[in-house]
């Protein structure tokens, strides 16, 4: 098992974001895997973009684990994932290219992990094509539909591809056809059948067999000797299907009382919420303290080069939401946070926090369940003075902060209630200062 440093001791680690993905979840991800022996991904699909910068190479990651650059890490796609197995291969040639090639042993996929398969991506993005005002604003990527199949009885998982022969048999084959054809036809599509449910699947499989197998088996092991265990989860806390801006939300539940379904294995331990020290949002969607348009908000874009990674579609961008915050952290049972991307607001001689929403003559310092009401809701702003000519590039020590910035992160931590205990100063992993002495 490795040695932890710092101070940490908790067997288990659950890593989040709290706001609508983005958040840098990945960057501190990879900085912590370092402590941790075995790295899982719970939810979502190949949607969540996950960037790292180590020894100046840009690594970037889609449905693999953040911590696949670590060479003595084991790194997990639990049953929660769903996995389109022809970008799983293409995200593991470009890490290979890199130097960060993965054996079947530091990558296990869960057998039970349904599959995201060419007859979803159509089916994602004719839906989304006609949607008009309605968008949700999905990557067109499957993931959605794919969710749908798993909850229908009539997906294939990763254990199937043993048997690609059967899976022309199956019964949920038929099913699925059956489903996915009438919706096609609805939409304008050709029909399909089982070759094109089906192509390419063979080739595939012998690649990714060896890596298939069942995880939560090997987690509990794992577990039980001993091993620390480290949950990665993906997009953003308000992005949650049930508790996020529904229905502007992602397919999975994305906070961490999904661990235990998403992975297979249940563990206590702390719970890390990241969040930016700002906020952004990528498509449709309730954003309170949107700022897009204004100069503070293209500032804020530009200078944190606010574009998804997935995507390439501009993030929205705004100040603090403590509301939003409040919500998230309950819900989350958050034990500290991260507040990353403290040096993008250098630049600024004010800065904001939406302490409550005003809308009918009513304030709300809870977050109000009708997204009607969030989409109209004007944002209550407190401000702080800003620490515009100190940079914080290269800063590596809490000493070393400006004094309005700590002052700025002190009121975060009193409204919240939860310690803060890291900042993030930068792309890359060393770009990290730790505020406390940790806990976990």
């Amino acid at each position: 098992m490795k040695e932890k440093k710092d101070g940490r001791h908790e067997q288990a680690l659950t890593v989040f974001g709290c706001q609508w993905g983005d958040e840098g979840k990945g960057k501190l991800v990879d900085w912590l895997a370092d402590s941790y022996d075995v790295v899982v991904r719970f939810q979502g699909g190949h949607n969540a973009g996950h960037t790292l910068v180590v020894d100046g190479k840009t690594v970037k990651l889609n449905v693999l684990p953040s911590g696949v650059v670590r060479k003595d890490c084991v790194n997990v796609v639990g049953n929660g994932v769903v996995v389109d197995p022809f970008a799983l291969v293409e995200e593991m040639g470009r890490l290979e290219d890199l130097g960060y090639g993965l054996d079947s042993e530091r990558l296990r996929l869960s057998e039970r992990a349904h599959m995201i398969l060419p007859v979803h991506v159509e089916l994602d993005c004719a839906r989304e094509l006609q949607a008009e005002k309605g968008k949700i604003g999905t990557t067109g990527r499957g993931i959605g539909p794919a969710y749908e199949d798993k909850v229908g009885r009539r997906g294939f998982r990763l254990g199937d591809l043993r048997d690609i022969g059967g899976m022309r048999a199956d019964v949920r084959m038929r099913s699925l056809l059956w489903h996915h054809n009438a919706l096609r036809v609805s939409l304008g599509l050709a029909e399909v059948g089982e070759d094109f449910i089906l192509e390419g699947l063979a080739g595939i499989s012998e690649l990714l067999l060896p890596y298939v197998g069942d995880v939560s088996r090997e987690l509990g092991a794992w577990r039980s000797g001993g091993k620390s265990v480290l949950f990665e989860g993906a997009q953003g806390a308000m992005l949650d299907m049930d508790y996020g801006t529904y229905p502007y939300v992602t397919s999975s539940n994305t906070l961490p009382g999904q661990v235990a379904t998403g992975s297979g294995l249940f563990m206590e331990g702390y719970v890390l919420g990241v969040a930016k020290a700002y906020t952004t949002r990528v498509g449709s969607g309730p954003m309170v303290s949107d700022l897009s348009g204004t100069g503070e908000g293209i500032m804020l874009r530009d200078r944190g080069e606010e574009y998804g990674t997935v995507t390439g579609r501009e993030r929205r961008c705004g100040w603090f939401d403590l509301v939003q915050m409040r919500h998230v952290c309950q819900l989350g049972g958050v034990d500290g946070l991260a507040l990353t991307k403290l040096d993008v607001l250098d630049g600024f001689d004010e800065i904001y926090v939406c302490e409550a929403y005003e809308h009918g003559g009513e304030r709300f310092y809870e977050m109000p369940l009708d997204v009607r009401v969030q989409e109209v809701a004007k944002p209550v702003w407190r401000k702080f003075s800003g620490w515009k000519g100190k940079s914080h590039v290269g800063v590596r020590r809490r000493e070393d902060v400006a004094s309005e910035a700590l002052s700025y992160v002190s009121y975060l931590e009193e409204a919240l209630e939860v310690s803060i205990e890291f900042l993030s100063v930068g792309a890359s992993r060393d770009a990290t200062i730790v505020m406390k002495d940790l806990t976990f």
